[in-house]
């Protein structure tokens, strides 16, 4: 079509962050305690303590905020070119967003800290 530009990269951009989320999220499960006494010991313990484990959670807790920032910029995009007359299509959109939105909850309140507690 001759309306597509650089705004359209943006759900290859999605897939591409989902992946990276999912690859991190499994490699910091392997060292998560989900014991609520123990989350945010063993939170400290993977940036202490695990092989390059400071990295993976600061690629996992960026790649969350560059996660949501190639959403709202793709739910934008969907808005100015009309993407929501395609009703089953947007509301498939709608659905996973609120999905995307429940997920980023839980997991800003695993590592059990001041933050979590206050989110």
């Amino acid at each position: 079509p001759s309306n597509i530009s650089a705004w359209w990269n943006f759900g290859s951009l999605l897939a591409l962050c989902l992946g990276a989320q999912i690859v991190t999220g499994l490699f910091l499960a392997m060292h998560y305690t989900s014991d609520i006494s123990m989350a945010f010991s063993s939170v400290a313990h993977i940036c202490r303590d695990v092989n390059y484990g400071w990295l993976i959670r600061n690629l996992h807790a960026n790649g969350a905020s560059f996660f949501f920032i190639c959403l709202y910029l793709h739910i934008g995009r969907g808005l100015y070119y009309g993407s929501y007359l395609y009703k089953e299509t947007w509301n498939i959109g709608v659905v996973l967003f609120l999905l995307v939105m429940m997920t980023a909850f839980v997991g800003y309140v695993l590592p059990w800290g001041q933050m979590s507690f206050w989110g």
